[in-house]
């Protein structure tokens, strides 16, 4: 896992986006345009949550080091040192890896 120096927001999350396959199972290389945006990833950081309308705090529930699978066009995309991160909201994390 990377360090990173930033620490989301609200109900944001870092996530460092898993390298789409380079190599087909039946040994066809693709060529970078080709490949699809990844959908899966582990988070780096997690902000302190959403606060509701009444005021109360409400906890994210990710944390950090779980693999997930994001929303195909959500969040933002942040490159830090060469490498490409996601900034997305909870709500467009739609699953944990187990």
């Amino acid at each position: 896992m990377s360090k990173l120096n930033y620490q989301p927001l609200g109900d944001r999350v870092i996530v460092e986006p898993q390298s789409p396959e380079q190599v087909t199972k039946s040994g066809i290389v693709l060529p970078e345009s080709s490949k699809e945006k990844p959908q899966s990833g582990t988070v780096l950081a997690v902000g302190p949550g959403k606060t509701s309308d009444e005021g109360k705090l409400l906890p994210i529930t990710v944390k950090i080091g779980d693999k997930v699978i994001y929303a195909k066009y959500g969040g933002t995309e942040l490159k830090v040192d060469g490498k490409d991160y996601l900034i997305v909201r909870e709500s467009d994390i739609l699953a944990i890896q187990n």
